[in-house]
């Protein structure tokens, strides 16, 4: 009985080698490795978005959701994340964390898909390219939403590295803001440092000054000195009008001797203190140049600290408006079931490609032997 079937198979197998080479054999292969060996892939999703508050929401129902709640995104730090996300530092980080390469490595997953596969390779730079095939981000630019898809071998590691991705995402995130508010902040704080210390300096110089030489305001002293000196001029002329009158009505009044000693009296009281504002290397005129210098640079270097602590302001508002933040719109998934491979419709894929092939060549190999008839 089995000689028979093999002695009608066999003849057949060699009419149609070509359908047997590029539709049989194929399909039965695949039929044996999807049916058989293939393992389960489960994938894990999650979304998310990136934005500033100083850039305008994009356009899209997502987008125009988020304008209207004044969110917006960032393009450009978008990009930024999901190039950490597949590069090799996140590999590193998150083979560190979470011992990745194992994960993919273990004893029961087909060989076909198990790093580091048929060609023994185990460097890290072969494991960067494995772990490109099973950890996406897709960017949408309407709504601007990522997508992060991270392809495992069990549910709970797919669930595991999707979540650790996002965490180190919003690390970058932060460190960015950290750096962002570091370099426009940091050079107002110097400022405003080195401003306080100039008007703490000024207002000690002033403060010195004001000790050693007794005085606090000379424009306002000599004011105050001048008035007294103004009032014993009034009263030397009221002593001199009132002298002449005593030596017109009499001459020989012994009062004459006790006025003319008031009237000298009040000459050198007004010439003391005149000379107390006009006078001399001590008097008042003298140490208000000195005076209204320090003054001047306690002013300049008071408005020097307004304006540094105005900028310094002005810093941390710009740092405030040009900060980033990770939102996570859907949360890393747990499947309850493997989504990949799609076992019947791979073998089906291969059926049609097969019989796809066998077509061409068939069509190929009638044209090659009509040309040698």
């Amino acid at each position: 009985m089995t000689s028979t079937v093999l002695a009608r198979v066999i003849p057949w197998l060699r009419r149609n080698l070509v359908f047997v080479l590029t539709v049989l054999a194929p399909t039965v292969l695949a039929t044996v490795y999807y049916g058989l060996i293939a393992s389960d892939v489960y994938i894990s999703e999650s979304r998310f978005v990136v934005r500033s508050p100083q850039q305008r929401a994009q356009t899209g129902l997502v987008g125009e959701l988020l304008q209207n709640t004044g969110i917006a995104r960032s393009q450009d730090d978008t990009y930024s994340v999901r190039d950490f996300i597949l590069s090799r530092d996140s590999l590193k980080e998150l083979d560190q964390k979470l011992a990745v390469r194992k994960a993919y490595s273990r004893d029961g997953i087909d060989s076909f898909r198990r790093f580091p596969g048929w060609d023994w390779d185990r460097s890290f730079e072969a494991f960067y390219r494995y772990y490109g095939k099973y950890v996406t981000v897709e960017y949408d630019p309407e709504s601007s939403i990522s997508v992060l898809t991270v392809r495992a071998f069990s549910a709970s590691d797919a669930q595991r590295i999707n979540q650790a991705l996002l965490e180190m995402s919003e690390q970058l995130v932060n460190s960015l803001n950290d750096r962002s508010r570091h370099d426009l902040v940091h050079f107002a704080e110097e400022e405003v440092e080195a401003a306080a210390e100039h008007a703490r300096d000024a207002s000690l110089a002033m403060l010195s000054f004001r000790r050693k030489q007794a005085i606090y305001e000379p424009d306002k002293q000599a004011a105050i000195q001048l008035e007294g000196v103004a009032k014993l001029q009034e009263e030397l002329v009221s002593t001199e009008a009132q002298l002449a009158q005593v030596k017109r009505l009499s001459p020989n009044n012994p009062q004459i001797s006790g006025l003319n000693s008031r009237a000298e009296t009040l000459r050198d009281a007004i010439e003391s203190e005149a000379a107390k504002v006009t006078d001399g290397s001590g008097s008042l005129s003298a140490r208000a140049p000195a005076f209204e210098r320090l003054a001047l640079e306690s002013e300049f270097a008071d408005k020097e600290l307004g304006m540094a602590l105005e900028t310094l302001e002005t810093a941390r508002n710009e740092a405030a408006r040009k900060q980033l933040y990770l939102d996570r719109l859907v949360q890393p998934s747990q499947p309850d079931r493997a989504m990949e491979p799609r076992r019947i419709r791979s073998v089906f894929t291969i059926l049609l490609l097969g019989l796809i092939a066998w077509g061409v060549v068939s069509l190929v190999l009638a044209s090659i032997r009509e040309h040698v008839d």
